[in-house]
């Protein structure tokens, strides 16, 4: 069962509808005994990146999701939490996956926040996209990007520039789209998330 950390800066409401259109079953995680509930996490998030973790480091919870060893998933700005430091608020993040959280340059021809549908490049043979296609589209509304890591980045987009859309180390998993807002194969990798 999906354990979805409540932190005040996730708006879960379409995440929950994705979850209960696929059968998946799930539950809120409040305060750290709630994590025993549960066999799996997802960290949600939109809005800044430096706002959301002073409300996750008000929570006491940041000690309990650094030593988590079961699969983690960040979704957006949860994924963003992942990352060792934000320009976002020049903040300072969980630091699990030793990557910086950038803002998008605009350019006359690339307006920011990059919002809509773009395709993706898997680089790393992962569950977590089985039987997504290379070059899926999902659906992404950001102004600040994870950049691009060979050892650590999953699946890539370009934007502006080449960029992080999904990240990886050992259980922890992020992306910067939004599965619940992507149609089939969104849904599909959080059906693949869930069977980790």
């Amino acid at each position: 069962m999906i354990g979805i950390i409540r932190y005040g800066a996730g708006n879960i409401f379409s995440l929950t509808s994705a979850l209960d259109r696929l059968g998946v079953s799930y539950g809120m995680i409040h305060e750290e005994k709630d994590f025993d509930q549960f066999d799996r996490y997802i960290i949600p998030g939109v809005g800044h990146a430096g706002t959301a973790m002073q409300k996750l480091q008000n929570t006491g919870l940041v000690p309990k999701i650094k030593s988590l060893d079961k699969p983690t998933l960040g979704v957006c700005v949860g994924m963003q939490l992942l990352t060792a430091h934000s320009e976002e608020g020049d903040a300072d993040l969980l630091d699990i996956i030793p990557l910086k959280t950038k803002r998008f340059q605009e350019t006359t021809d690339f307006k920011v926040p990059h919002t809509g549908w773009n395709s993706i490049c898997t680089e790393k043979e992962n569950p977590l996209f089985a039987n997504i296609p290379n070059g899926t589209h999902f659906y992404f509304v950001h102004s600040y990007f994870i950049e691009h890591n060979d050892n650590y980045t999953l699946a890539s987009t370009d934007y502006i520039n080449k960029f992080s859309a999904s990240i990886w180390h050992n259980n922890f998993y992020g992306v910067q789209f939004h599965p619940e807002k992507s149609g089939e194969y969104g849904e599909l990798l959080l059906k693949n998330f869930s069977n980790l």
